[in-house]
Order: structure tokens, then sequence, then C-alpha cells
């Protein structure tokens, strides 16, 4: 399943949120440099839902706001 994914960096709260459309949208607090935004992004939709973070990765837009995540269902 792929998702497209809104990142807000620098938050103050971790959270996940829908978008209309079926996107969402991804507050993490951490910075984007060296991967620490994207690897929050991982972790923080892997909680969300309820998987590893093995079975979530960015396919498109590392270095954006706007990525497209894949999730592997199983």
């Amino acid at each position: 399943m792929r998702i497209t994914v809104t990142v807000v960096p620098h938050a103050r709260r971790a959270h996940v949120e829908s978008l209309g459309g079926g996107g969402l949208r991804v507050a993490v607090m951490a910075p984007p440099r060296e991967g620490l935004a994207n690897a929050a992004v991982i972790a923080a939709l892997a909680e969300h839902f309820r998987i590893s973070r093995s079975k979530v990765r960015i396919v498109r837009g590392e270095k954006s706001r706007k990525k497209v995540v894949e999730i592997a269902v199983p």
C-alpha cells in the first residue's frame, strides 16, 4: 500500500493525522537533517499502523516534505 505523506519537522509533538484524499500529515519533533526526520516519520507511521519499522519504506521524496511511503501489508 502506498500513501502520500506531508511531513512537518520541528513540531511540538509527534502525531499522525488524516488529510483529504487518503493522504497523511506526519508531524515529527526531529529536525530535517542527516535523515533524522525520515527516521522519525518511519517510526511514527509504524506506531500509527501498529507494524514494525522494517515494513515502512520511503519510496519517493527522501529530501522533500512531500513523500510517498510504502507500507508492507502482511
